[in-house]
């Protein structure tokens, strides 16, 4: 790989999960583009679908709006993703965002639910 990308990977390795996430919307934007997989791509061939059929075992939860208590969510969601003030308030910006990604199902749901009752909407999607 040259200089130039191994330097552009670094970089890329160094970004928190929120600014991977807003480094990613404005590559969209510039290029019109979209990061997520077509559905062509995404389908799994028949055979691999039958042999694994055990459903997600990870899960990503995402913020889908803060509602009316938006500082009550700020807070909460500092406080359940491990992040600063700065970065919970820029994830709560930044709608839709994920306020943990890669948990077990009880895990998110127990996120969901404090969310939830903060005011948020919040949705939770197989990672992936």
């Amino acid at each position: 790989m040259s200089e130039k990308l191994d330097a552009i990977v670094n970089t890329v390795a160094e970004l928190s999960v929120l600014e991977l996430s807003e480094l990613v919307k404005a590559l969209e934007e510039k290029f019109g583009v979209s990061a997520a997989m077509p559905m062509a791509m995404a389908a799994a061939p028949a055979a691999a679908a039958e042999a694994v059929d055990e459903g997600p075992t990870s899960f990503d939860v995402i913020l889908k709006d803060h509602g009316s208590g938006k500082i009550g969510v700020i807070k909460l969601v500092k406080d359940l993703a491990g992040l600063g003030l700065k970065e919970a308030k820029a994830l709560v910006d930044a709608l839709p965002g994920a306020v943990k990604q890669g948990v077990d199902e009880g895990e998110a749901k127990k996120l969901k639910e404090a969310l939830e009752e903060a005011g948020a909407v919040v949705e939770i999607k197989a990672a992936g």
